[in-house]
């Protein structure tokens, strides 16, 4: 076995050829990844603009006190009107600023009177007036290729006249769960030894959520063949396969041996000092791959977040940055192995500061997925750590 810190180099170092570039409506790209630099073709505003309603003027014509209104400018204009010094146009938030006026003075600032204001509070050089450019300038990149779409983007991209936009097509994930035990959603329980799949469903969600395109294959029962054959059209038809169960040291664990002999799969690691999971693999032929992960719920939870994510997110051209904080300890940890390991935990935030604490988690096997509900986080403690008391940090992944 190896260690997790060599895992995740391993993980990291995998060379995966991007997906293919589509184009799509602006708002069905929403959560997925640019595969073009967005870059200004004008500048924002392009002509000097007011940001308040108010009265155009010349700065210094202030001194005059008392002004006369010469125009109306509304917003959306067709032309642009020219100011005459000792005048001013009543101007409206939006409004390109009349030519020869250098500032804005608000409508609370002064009194009107018929055709006249009486300034009442004058303003600074320039005050409220929108530069060219002040958004953003002709040729600046805006939005870098690789950046998640979302609202902010959609903004910027819809104010840039982007009908359509180019992103990185998601990855397929055939997921795959393995156990002779094991009962689909809805089939009838004819043996008291069979147990109800979770684990194939648990990982569509996670690769939904994650705006990959899941392929559920279901459960297969723990014979060679019949896992030859799910194997082999799962990779047909996906980018990643996860499968769950099969991958320990048992005499009806044979996805190891298919995924190596039957689908000619380089093996890049096969166990690693962790818990839970310690007998996951990840292995890869040509631009796919393939990770086997345990059969335990939480386990198989576990290293899916771990290990699937960071390599989901290189066919969208982009790295899968978790969010893995310092917390502050509520509860003693007792570490239970001299492994890496991942214990759930509850996390709340006080002060802006991150809490854990362990608060009904049951103690028990890598079954117990139960553990994960609630505000629920992993803490992460290494090989060489120990037991920790209350007040000390300890790693903290939330995902």
């Amino acid at each position: 076995m190896i260690s997790y810190k060599e895992s995740l180099e391993i993980i990291n170092s995998i060379d995966i050829e991007p997906k293919d570039i589509i184009e799509l409506p602006l708002m069905d790209a929403q959560n997925l990844y640019l595969a073009e630099d967005i870059v200004a073709s004008f500048n924002s505003p392009e002509y000097p603009t007011s940001a308040m309603d108010g009265y155009a003027l010349k700065h210094e014509d202030q001194a005059l006190k008392e002004l006369k209104i010469s125009a109306i400018n509304p917003a959306g204009a067709d032309e642009i009107l020219t100011l005459t010094s000792g005048e001013v146009i009543k101007t409206f938030t939006g409004s390109i600023m009349p030519l020869d006026s250098d500032t804005l003075i608000p409508i609370e600032n002064v009194t009107a009177n018929g055709d006249k204001i009486v300034i009442n509070e004058e303003v600074p050089f320039a005050f409220s007036v929108r530069e060219i450019g002040e958004n953003f300038k002709e040729g600046e990149v805006l939005i870098k290729k690789g950046t998640k779409i979302d609202f902010a983007q959609i903004a910027v991209l819809a104010s840039l006249n982007y009908v359509t936009v180019k992103v990185y097509q998601p990855p397929r994930v055939a997921i795959i769960a393995t156990g002779s035990e094991l009962l689909d959603l809805g089939e009838e329980q004819t043996k008291k030894s069979q147990i109800r799949s979770s684990n194939n469903y648990t990982i569509e969600a996670i690769v939904k959520k994650h705006n990959a395109t899941p392929i559920q294959l279901g459960c297969i029962g723990d014979n060679v063949e019949n896992i030859k054959k799910v194997f082999k059209e799962a990779l047909e038809q996906a980018d990643i396969i996860v499968s769950t169960g099969g991958v320990s040291v048992g005499d009806f664990d044979f996805v190891k041996d298919v995924v190596r002999d039957e689908l000619g799969a380089e093996v890049l690691f096969k166990g690693v000092v962790i818990k839970p999971g310690q007998h996951i693999m990840v292995a890869k032929v040509d631009n796919k791959v393939i990770l086997a992960l345990p059969g335990f719920a939480y386990s198989s939870t576990v290293t899916a977040l771990v290990y699937l994510l960071p390599i989901l997110y290189k066919y969208m051209n982009t790295d899968y940055e978790p969010m893995i904080l310092k917390a502050i300890l509520k509860s003693k940890f007792i570490k239970k192995s001299k492994k890496t390991e991942f214990t759930p935990a509850n996390y709340s935030i006080n002060d802006g500061k991150l809490y854990v604490d362990f608060n009904g988690k049951k103690n028990g096997t890598s079954a117990i997925m139960t553990n994960m509900l609630g505000k629920c986080a992993l803490t992460i403690t290494s090989e060489n750590d120990g037991n920790k008391d209350i007040g000390e940090e300890i790693d903290t992944f939330i995902f």
